[in-house]
Parts: C-alpha cells; structure tokens; sequence
C-alpha cells in the first residue's frame, strides 16, 4: 500500500498536523483512463489521496477533471487503470456504491430542495424512521437533532429547521457537506464550491472544508479560483489535455506555476 508524507503548511485555524493522521492512502489511482469512442478524456493518470489532505484539483475546461471525479465517484468506470482502497482494487458500477466505499460528493449545484428545511436535506433519500414498517413513521425529532450536531461539528450557523430558500450561498454549502457526514466519508469531492458566491461566503465554505479535514477527512477540491486553493489545500494537481501535468504541495508552487500549467506554457512540474 502506497505510503508517503505529506508536509502542511501553519494555517492558524487549529488544523492538525500531518503525522496526527495515518500515512497509509485512502484511495490510489494506477494508469487510470477513460476513453468515449476516439475522445480521450483521461489518460494514464496516478495519484494517491492520503487521509485528511485537501487536494486542489485544477485544470482549464476539457481538461479531464469532471471525469476523473466521476470515475472516483462511481459514475462511470475507467476504460484502462485500477483504483484501490486498503489494498484491495476498488470497482465500482453506480454512485451509491462509492458512497458505500465512504466516497462522498458535493455537486456544483449542491442538489437541494428549496421549499424543504436544512435538516430535510440533509436526510433527503435517507430519511430516519421509527416503528416498523409498514406502520413506521418519519423521526423528524432525530433528524433536528443529528443535524444540529453535524452542523455543531462543522461550526457552521446554519439551523436544521431553517428553510434552504432563505439561505446564503455559504450555508446552502453547510448543508450540503452535512450531508457527508451521515456515512463514514473518507473521501469528499467538492465540484467548484466557491463559485458565484460573496467573499464572506467563500470564507466560510473554506472553513468547513477545514473543518472536514481536521476530522480526518481527505477532500479534493475542484476549482478554478486559485486564491482559494492555495489558501486552503495541502496538494495542487494540475490537468491538461486528460493528462496530469503537476502533483506538488502548494508550498512548493505558486499561482504563476499553475497557470502555466493550465495554458500550456509550462510542459510539467
């Protein structure tokens, strides 16, 4: 199994350090591709995702990230390449079996139901029961509750009774990561969740992406905003073209690097 340390830069917001985590990898990719037809659209890329790490993943349009988030996810399968988790290779056909894997993922368009409360969202699909069926009812008093607590857990204001319609782009995100939280994630895939949203609210989305790694958490954040990335990841993984062109700690580069990377200036790093 894949082993390697990951160094981490003093954030000041009581994050952990890297040795209070396993060094073993969560999840290995090996050669991974994925071909439609004549479109390459993933080729031959390898990386491993080490337990309460935030990886920023970046990359121009058509770069192949949606796609290596999705054969991650458990949406499509790869054409050529191994995933592994504990040793052991990992095959997936739908998502609810990646989820099973404790693979999470937070969609662009977080998927939420406006007319519904945040902790009828955060349950939505798995909803808590009580009785036996079919004269079971729906724990509503269990769903406040666990709610509250994972909210409590990500410090996030955000209440299980309010309605989403009223919420702000950064709560409307809280609600979604709760979500994670129902299962055992180790694995958290967030698709550009700082997009359109206010300054405030972006700080706020990177403190729950914090909070998710201080539990151990690993995420990999997929995004176009640099800034964002090098304030709160560990790792950058740079894609051009389907393949990886870069897999450095932020430390070791710098916004410049990366979008030369992305453009093509730069060949690899």
């Amino acid at each position: 199994m894949h082993r390697r340390a990951v160094a981490r830069r003093p954030d000041g917001d009581g994050g952990r350090e890297r040795g209070e985590w396993s060094d073993v990898s969560v999840l290995e990719l090996s050669n991974i591709s994925k071909h439609f037809g004549a479109i390459h659209a993933v080729n031959d890329v390898s990386f491993s995702l080490m337990p309460g790490e935030v990886v920023g993943l970046m990359g121009d349009n058509g770069a192949g990230k949606s796609t290596l988030v999705k054969m991650i996810a458990g949406n499509f399968r790869p054409t050529h390449g191994t995933l592994r988790m504990n040793d052991k290779p990992l095959v997936m056909h739908r998502p609810v079996e990646a989820r099973e894997h404790g693979i999470e993922i937070v969609h662009q368009d977080l998927a939420l139901c406006d007319n519904l409360t945040a902790a009828a969202n955060v349950y939505l699909g798995r909803e808590l029961r009580r009785g036996v069926w079919p004269f079971s009812i729906l724990d509503y008093a269990g769903m406040y509750r666990r709610s509250a607590e994972i909210f409590a857990e990500l410090k996030s204001e955000t209440r299980p009774r309010d309605l989403v319609r009223k919420m702000s782009g950064g709560q409307r995100q809280a609600v979604a990561i709760a979500r994670t939280r129902l299962s055992d994630a180790k694995i958290v895939l967030m698709d550009e969740p700082t997009a359109a949203i206010s300054v405030r609210q972006v700080a706020e989305v990177l403190s729950l992406i914090r909070r998710l790694r201080d539990q151990g958490i690993t995420v990999v954040l997929i995004s176009h905003r640099m800034p964002d990335v090098f304030t709160v990841a560990d790792r950058v993984i740079v894609m051009r073209r389907g393949r990886k062109v870069a897999d450095k700690p932020v430390a070791d580069s710098s916004p410049e690097e990366v979008t030369g990377l992305i453009t093509g200036a730069i060949e690899h790093a």
